[in-house]
């Protein structure tokens, strides 16, 4: 994913997504709860994680992207996923996210996450989604699920896209096949139940982190590509 800004794109978003260029993976933290969100939060960004999202589908999420929003939005890019509908891509805006993902593909949610001035990076498992995405104005691509498609697609689809394309593993991604797909060609990953399921303990969390940031700096290191 460049770190140059795309043309079309604002000068506010393309901040956020040179951010998301230089610490390309995200914390997914499916099932928080809000009285525990920030706590999490803490422990992520003392680890090295700047990107963390809440699916949508977790117990109060607009309350907790508020509140990260609040306390952590200048120092991290602050997300919401699965967003599956216009009305959502408002309310999770409203509530201060500035990155809005999804499973899939509806290019509904992508020209109204791109009219609201924010970064979008819609769900899909073709190419032709892939390009029906940016065509739309998506601003990179979350290759999902990305244990089912594998590094083979990654390593497929990446000569036929443009060179400045994001591709981010998400599905079943774990420290220990972060250097699989980062070879393959994707950009950054979205890291869920590997990183984070609800009740885990904050030492656990601190200890994954750990090793999910050190596979990935290994992983770069080698192929001697972008991102921290």
């Amino acid at each position: 994913m460049s770190s140059e800004k795309p043309e079309g794109v604002n000068g506010e978003v393309a901040a956020r997504l040179q951010a998301l260029a230089q610490d390309p993976l995200i914390a997914i933290l499916r099932g928080v709860l809000p009285s525990e969100v920030l706590g999490v939060a803490e422990v992520l960004l003392q680890a090295g994680f700047r990107v963390i999202e809440v699916p949508l589908n977790s117990p109060q999420a607009l309350l907790s992207i508020e509140r990260l929003a609040q306390r952590f939005g200048r120092q991290a890019l602050i997300g919401a996923g699965t967003v599956l509908s216009e009305a959502d891509v408002e309310d999770c805006v409203r509530a201060g996210a500035r990155l809005v993902l999804a499973p899939n593909l509806h290019l509904g949610v992508v020209t109204r996450a791109v009219a609201l001035g924010v970064a979008v990076m819609p769900g899909v498992a073709t190419p032709s989604e892939a390009y029906s995405a940016l065509a739309g104005g998506a601003h990179a691509l979350k290759l999902f699920p990305a244990d089912v498609l594998g590094p083979a697609s990654f390593k497929a689809w990446r000569p036929v896209f443009p060179a400045g394309v994001g591709f981010f593993a998400v599905g079943g991604v774990h420290a220990g096949n972060l250097a699989d797909f980062r070879a393959a060609g994707a950009t950054g990953a979205g890291l869920g139940s590997s990183l984070y399921t609800p009740g885990l303990s904050l030492a656990d969390l601190q200890d994954r982190a750990a090793r999910i940031l050190a596979a990935w700096r290994s992983a770069r290191d080698r192929t001697g590509s972008g991102g921290r």
